[in-house]
């Protein structure tokens, strides 16, 4: 059994690298086309060939497996999956990601199969870990996220003392961009760049919000666009809203502290069900197969399902504040 297992994980692992090598020599391929597009464009200008490289340079790649690519653009999933990767700062391509949740979701839900030959165990289990390389982008994402709030006072208090200091604003930023470690500096610099290659303040500063959602950060960027119509001492304003972000900091942690109680609590009722069952079908198979190999026992599994669900949401709801 063990060996038939190895050779139908092989068998799809083989299968997926050999359209990855298709795919990756059939972009090799395009990109030469590209190349020596640019080449005859840059040699003979014309509005047409001017219009060719300006699409050309747009365009974007979603995977290197074409038929895969051509869907995801078909279905405005690439650019989603696309953004929420920028934003965790992960080196894959989308194609990648889901052809890892597909791996993920067939090698164990088949394993699982063969071992108790529960379909309703299998997807379960294949779910659970065909999920788990979509939750490692937002757990970095997340990360992310929060290294950018932690850093984003000091950035304000830079700004300020460049603005009292007689600079401008986009000298301001472009100092933030220097000094301040990624992800901070990383996305100033972004933003930074966007302005001196033409684009208007506050779409850069709209372009910085979509890559960075944060409620912060907004603040920052309503203050700064409201000062440019209206005008005002605008270092007095950033000076304030890092003071306000510092004070969201500390009830947060304030917040945190009262309610870790309860957040174990949730994890532990919600976990324990779970590695319970599984230790007891590891002891005695035959005991707990009869959970998912009769009618009663697979409606006391949904039953049981529903609840955890319920629970866990109820517990998360209760310890979860929005500050």
């Amino acid at each position: 059994m063990g060996m038939v297992v190895l050779l139908v994980f092989l068998g799809v692992f083989a299968v997926v690298a050999l359209l990855l090598i298709a795919g990756g020599s059939t972009a090799s391929q395009e990109a030469k086309q590209v190349i020596a597009s640019l080449d005859t464009a840059l040699a003979n200008e014309t509005p047409e060939i001017r219009e060719q490289i300006v699409n050309l340079r747009k365009s974007e790649s979603f995977s290197a497996i074409p038929w895969l690519d051509r869907k995801l653009v078909n279905l405005e999933l690439g650019p989603r999956l696309r953004n929420l990767l920028s934003q965790s700062e992960l080196k894959w391509s989308v194609g990648g990601l889901l052809t890892s949740c597909i791996l993920f979701f067939v090698a164990p839900a088949y394993i699982v199969y063969l071992r108790s030959g529960s379909v309703l165990l299998a997807l379960v289990v294949g779910l659970a870990l065909g999920l788990s390389p979509f939750g490692w982008v937002l757990y970095k994402r997340g990360q992310r996220f929060n290294k950018f709030q932690q850093g984003l006072p000091e950035a304000l208090d830079l700004m300020v003392s460049g603005l009292r200091a007689g600079n401008s604003l986009i000298a301001a930023m472009g100092l933030v961009a220097r000094e301040c470690p990624d992800p901070v500096g990383t996305e100033f610099r972004v933003c930074f760049d966007e302005q001196n290659y033409g684009l208007e303040l506050t779409a850069a500063l709209e372009s910085l919000l979509n890559r960075v959602p944060l409620q912060d950060l907004r603040i920052v960027a309503t203050a700064i666009t409201i000062q440019k119509e209206s005008g005002g001492n605008l270092a007095e304003v950033l000076d304030k809203t890092s003071h306000v972000i510092r004070e969201r900091f500390r009830l947060k942690r304030q917040v945190s502290v009262h309610t870790a109680q309860g957040r174990m609590t949730g994890w532990i009722l919600t976990i324990l069900p779970i590695v319970l069952g599984f230790g007891l079908w590891m002891v005695n198979p035959t005991m707990m197969s009869i959970l998912w190999k009769t009618p009663i026992g697979v409606k006391l599994l949904w039953t049981a399902a529903g609840m955890i669900l319920v629970g866990g949401l109820i517990i998360n709801k209760i310890v979860k504040m929005d500050v």
